[in-house]
């Protein structure tokens, strides 16, 4: 198992810019800069900033690195939420690398393998965004994700986003996924525009006897895909 490098603790969004500053975080290269971000940017929601060691936040760029289309910050900025989610979740381990090096959750050799691509400092900027306090705002509290194009048998998972060759998602329980369909349901105000409107109801389904957690992006059996995703899941996976 993964060994946890350090304690950290939580400081204000200025203490952490003054470390980065010090520490001499680098910048980014401007490779995602064309990329139409422009929809998280302004809708972006933000948390309290978390101070760590340079090791914890190099622990979240490898997960953002190995676990979402590289060209997408969309997608990086989601992986790094989901990281974050569970650091703050008592199910899960109390530190990012810790997190990260979870066994049978993150891409194999996440850890370890090198980081050898010309947006490794666009995805460390993403990083210290999300350390800055940055979250995905579909995110929101989902802790989980898969390669998208998968399917599962588990009628628990509410999915929230498709993005950076993810797809992420929250286990709910019968009661929250009644309240989902309730909230479907209701009738909008009159002044509230058409176009703002959904066209259907959020997806909602029972909840599962006793699932268990599916695991990440690469860690699927194809007996338990669709068609494309048995096809994407039997691609040769990363080595150590």
């Amino acid at each position: 198992m993964y060994q946890n490098f350090c304690n950290v603790r939580r400081l204000p969004l200025s203490a952490v810019v003054l470390t980065c500053v010090l520490a001499g975080c680098t910048q980014g290269t401007g490779v995602l800069d064309e990329i139409a971000t422009s929809s998280i940017t302004s809708t972006r929601t933000t948390a309290v900033a978390y101070s760590g060691s340079m090791k914890e936040r190099e622990c979240l760029a490898r997960a953002m690195f190995f676990e979402s289309v590289r060209s997408s910050r969309d997608g990086l900025v989601a992986v790094g939420t989901v990281v974050m989610n569970r650091l703050e979740s008592k199910k899960y381990p109390d530190s990012i690398c810790g997190v990260v090096g979870q066994k049978n959750q993150f891409a194999p050799g996440v850890l370890t393998r090198k980081m050898d691509s010309k947006a490794l400092p666009d995805v460390m900027a993403a990083a210290d965004s999300v350390l800055k306090g940055e979250r995905h705002p579909a995110v929101k509290r989902a802790k989980h994700f898969h390669q998208a194009g998968l399917r599962f048998p588990y009628n628990n998972m509410h999915y929230v986003l498709t993005a950076g060759g993810n797809s992420f998602y929250e286990k709910l329980d019968r009661r929250q996924l009644a309240a989902l369909r309730d909230d479907g349901k209701k009738p909008r105000a009159q002044t509230q525009l058409a176009a703002h409107v959904p066209s259907s109801a959020p997806d909602a389904i029972a909840e599962a006897p006793s699932v268990p957690d599916p695991v990440l992006a690469y860690d699927v059996q194809p007996q338990a895909a669709d068609a494309i995703g048995a096809l994407l899941a039997q691609q040769d996976r990363p080595t150590k």
